[in-house]
């Protein structure tokens, strides 16, 4: 029932005699909206519904942000993937991805086909241009290519709705941080050969042997528990030690915002 959700919003006021009309923080989550909007307590719609102005964590109906989202994933000039990762690995990734391009007309649904999306197209807007990209958005990347996950498409995560709806509703928008504090932390991460690294990806058994190419139960299995298409990367030093930092990463690839632009206008 509504009164036992919690909202994840919190009402910020400010003591007499400086009080004034009071402003709110929300908490997102980066998937599609429709997952989450029916769960959406009506005291968070009406709060968002009655601001006058509204601040994102990144503006992402703005071009600019999408064109330097895409530059920092990249490698710095004359670099790319197969430099820097080892053969086998390399190999494990490309195969992967030939799969996945290969099982794309079948994860994409009529729907998405309805509206003019092709096969060949989103694959080429999620996974264009991987060889040029930084391991940790590659690692990302991967993460994005699972069949929900393209069944997904087109649906905007909760941010970018919400910015839109800020939009059409002719609310003042802005974004509290910039592009370069959410990608140099990334880009700072060590991947030399000294200090590096192995990736592997946890493919679930459908994406070995052939996905079933339904929604349902099956679209639903691959999101949970620790036999989905999620990928974990931990960087292993050379000292010995067993573990150093492990990393399983369930965010927005950087670059999907850009496409959902793309794809649907």
């Amino acid at each position: 029932q509504q009164s036992e959700m919690n909202s994840f919003l919190w009402r910020v006021t400010r003591a007499a005699p400086y009080s004034s009309s009071p402003s709110y923080l929300f908490g997102t989550i980066h998937v599609p909206y429709t997952r989450v909007w029916d769960f959406i307590p009506d005291r968070s719609k009406q709060a968002f519904h009655s601001s006058h102005n509204v601040f994102f964590e990144l503006d992402l109906t703005d071009p600019l942000t999408i064109s330097k989202l895409t530059s920092c994933q990249l490698l710095p000039h004359g670099e790319n993937l197969q430099t820097l990762l080892p053969r086998d690995l390399y190999r494990r990734l490309k195969r992967h991805l030939d799969y996945v391009k290969h099982m794309m007309p079948y994860w994409m649904t009529a729907d998405q086909r309805g509206r003019g999306l092709y096969a060949d197209y989103l694959f080429n807007a999620i996974a264009g241009n991987w060889e040029r990209k930084r391991p940790v958005w590659v690692m990302l990347m991967v993460n994005s290519l699972t069949e929900w996950d393209v069944r997904s498409r087109g649906t905007p995560v909760l941010d970018l709705f919400l910015a839109q709806e800020a939009e059409r509703m002719r609310k003042t928008t802005g974004a509290v941080e910039r592009v370069e504090e959410q990608c140099h932390p990334l880009n700072g991460l060590n991947f030399s050969q000294k200090e590096i690294s192995t990736y592997w990806w946890r493919l679930s058994p459908g994406q070995r042997s052939g996905v079933k190419t339904g929604g349902g139960s099956g679209a639903a299995k691959q999101r949970s528990g620790k036999e989905t298409g999620s990928l974990v990367g931990c960087l292993l030093r050379q000292n010995g030690e067993t573990a150093v930092n492990c990393l399983e990463l369930d965010v927005i690839s950087m670059g999907q915002a850009g496409s959902f632009q793309e794809a649907w206008g």
